[in-house]
């Protein structure tokens, strides 16, 4: 398999609907990812293993980046065509993936940080592989 690279993301569509997020690729494909995100105060490490989508919303919740989080399955080509980005952490790596969203390898889970007083909008993050999938959403911490 070739080396993959990291890939700036576009701005896309995003359905905040009943039982999920709707996302709308730049080449017309909506992808639904089921839900409702469960509410996470502070900072989220996935389960291992997972496919990690970092979406980062505007505050109406209709469009957004996202970001793939180490996929070794789609080219780059496909994700410029769809305005979707990816980054490629080493063990014990740390990126910015937007102003105030921070991701981190962590074994073979990812560690996804928002400061949400930096961002403008509402963080989600979709952990999924063949057997589940989970859905989420950051928020602020509570005392």
């Amino acid at each position: 398999m070739s080396a993959r690279n990291n890939v700036a993301p576009g701005t896309i569509g995003v359905d905040l609907v009943d039982g999920g997020v709707v996302v709308e690729y730049h080449d017309g494909r909506d992808v639904f990812y089921h839900g409702p995100p469960e509410p996470v105060d502070g900072a989220l490490t996935t389960p291992p293993g997972k496919e990690v989508h970092v979406l980062v919303t505007d505050p109406d919740g209709v469009e957004g980046v996202m970001t793939y989080v180490n996929d070794r399955n789609t080219h780059d080509d496909i994700l410029e065509t769809t305005g979707v980005g990816r980054v490629m952490l080493d063990r014990d790596d740390e990126e910015v993936l937007f102003p105030g969203v921070t991701v981190a390898t962590e074994a073979y889970s990812v560690r996804v940080e928002a400061d949400l007083s930096v961002v403008d909008g509402r963080v989600f993050v979709f952990a999924e592989d063949e057997m589940s999938e989970h859905a989420y959403e950051l928020v602020e911490e509570t005392d």
